[in-house]
């Protein structure tokens, strides 16, 4: 393992054009995540076309530093103009703007950017002492496992995305919708085409991912009627902390840390409940807790802590298993797949360069966040209140030109707005995104599995309860499907008990 990392490391740090790529990514990963309104996934989405050019090592390393990035860069915004610039940033938005407001921005940002990094590096430590066991114990996983737990996945992103779980439901269902259109794997023909030959091979994954996270916000901007906000000046040095300023938080560190990246190991969960759950863990076992919201210190750490800590965890069942661990990570195995790479355990031995590479990656970026952070963290305030007149048309050429590029083809254009269209109006009937993404990457390695499965079962479905692994993934997607109900169906009978004097 140490070998296969140092190498990876030497490489990517000594090869000048992949060095570039890195802190190009880590950059452009920390602007956009500053200004509200765009999104790490809406740049990884818009760059893909890009990396189809690269070398898989090169663009796993651009597509990694600008997850990185992205993560962290949103602190900026929430500690100078109090609007997140980014769903995992919520929570930090709720302490760091105070600090900031009462006189004291590069405390805000120091707190910010340390935690950041830290929660980062033991994400990290994480990704890289778990991800190859892992792969080892998923060759063992047969079919019906693999099906089983990506239902597993699907069922738990729908339970934790915002609003009512039957809207996830009804997102994720229709994301797994849009995946079967075209030939089908195990008989060759085609199906739902509806006769248009455009159809006859699916939709492609680039103008649909394109299409639902850059187009659809590029409408939200559109539409909106603020079109700039007022900055926090915190000048333009560097933002140092003393070691005594931070390191006192040790233990809220660690705990944040490792909270965050076990919530990102979870498939599909991403970086916005690790923050809610580190935050009140924090809030729990604090000496001061009715400063949290008032301007806590602890606030900001175990925020910024856990949500760039669960980059590494969500990178963890990308490699060794295959299933995405965030909506980036999805986008992640778009990426990965366009090089004809499949992500999980033979990904390890096929082409262990590039798991290497993404591991080393990881924690070359988040140094390159840190430095860039310290030292850039106020003029990069500044592009916050670029107008948004200004960002629609740079952001929609590049939409079209990207996804123009890809495959040549006007088809793939209107595909894009059309997903864009759609994206814009679920988010505004607010059905979450996140399961829509995550329906669309898993449905095509659910119905591969599910299919093996029954061919090498003979067509017997219950074949599948003979497997301990699926069925345990099975009764967990049962339980956290039906948990609503059966706590809903607990607190009236208790309210009854207590109404008749039995309890």
């Amino acid at each position: 393992m140490i070998t296969g990392l140092a190498s990876a490391m030497a490489v990517m740090l000594t090869t000048p054009w992949t060095a570039a790529l890195m802190l190009i990514g880590t950059l452009t990963g920390i602007i956009v995540g500053a200004i509200p309104g765009l999104s790490g996934g809406m740049l990884i989405a818009l760059s893909l076309p890009i990396t189809f050019y690269f070398h898989p090592v090169d663009a796993v390393a651009l597509l990694i530093s600008m997850y990185v990035g992205s993560v962290s860069g949103g602190l900026i915004t929430a500690a100078l103009l109090r609007i997140p610039g980014a769903p995992a940033n919520v929570m930090t938005t709720l302490d760091a703007y105070p600090i900031a407001a009462g006189g004291e921005p590069r405390r805000a940002l120091g707190l910010g950017i340390y935690a950041s990094f830290v929660g980062g590096l033991v994400g990290w430590v994480a990704l890289y002492l778990f991800t190859e066991p892992l792969s080892v114990l998923a060759l063992r996983f047969g079919p019906f496992d693999y099906f089983a737990l990506t239902m597993t996945a699907l069922v738990l992103i729908v339970t934790v995305s915002k609003g009512t779980m039957l809207k996830g439901l009804i997102a994720g269902v229709l994301g797994m919708l849009v995946a079967i259109p075209g030939i089908d794997p195990s008989s060759g023909r085609l199906r739902l085409t509806g006769g248009q030959h455009w159809l006859e091979s699916g939709f492609d994954i680039l103008p649909v991912l394109v299409g639902v996270f850059a187009i659809s916000q590029v409408i939200v901007l559109a539409t909106r009627h603020s079109d700039h906000a007022t900055v926090i000046e915190t000048g333009l040095g560097p933002v140092f902390l003393r070691t005594r300023q931070w390191a006192r938080h040790w233990v809220n560190l660690l705990r944040s840390s490792a909270l965050g990246t076990i919530i990102g190991i979870l498939p599909g969960i991403g970086a916005s409940i690790g923050s809610v759950v580190s935050y009140a863990a924090a809030k729990a076992f604090s000496r001061t807790p009715e400063r949290f919201g008032k301007g806590s210190e602890e606030g900001v750490i175990a925020s910024e802590a856990a949500n760039n800590a669960t980059v590494g965890g969500a990178l963890i069942p990308l490699i060794a298993i295959g299933i995405p661990g965030s909506v980036i990570d999805a986008i992640l195995i778009g990426a990965l797949a366009a090089h004809s790479l499949q992500p999980g355990p033979l990904l390890f031995t096929q082409n262990v360069d590039v798991v290497w590479a993404m591991i080393a990656a990881c924690l070359i970026a988040n140094v390159l966040m840190f430095i860039a952070m310290i030292f850039l963290a106020g003029p990069i305030a500044k592009l916050a209140s670029v107008p948004r007149h200004y960002l629609v048309p740079i952001v929609s050429a590049f939409c079209v030109v990207g996804v123009f590029a890809a495959h040549n083809s006007m088809t793939d254009v209107w595909v894009m707005l059309g997903f864009g269209v759609l994206g814009y109006l679920l988010e505004k009937a607010e059905y979450p995104l996140a399961p829509f993404v995550i329906g669309l990457v898993i449905a095509p390695i659910a119905e591969a599995n599910l299919r093996s499965g029954l061919m090498a079962s003979g067509g017997d479905a219950f074949e599948i309860f003979r497997h301990p692994i699926a069925v345990v993934c099975l009764i967990a997607a049962a339980v956290m499907l039906l948990w609503p109900l059966i706590a809903r169906l607990f607190s009236s009978r208790t309210f009854r008990a207590r109404s008749n004097g039995e309890v």
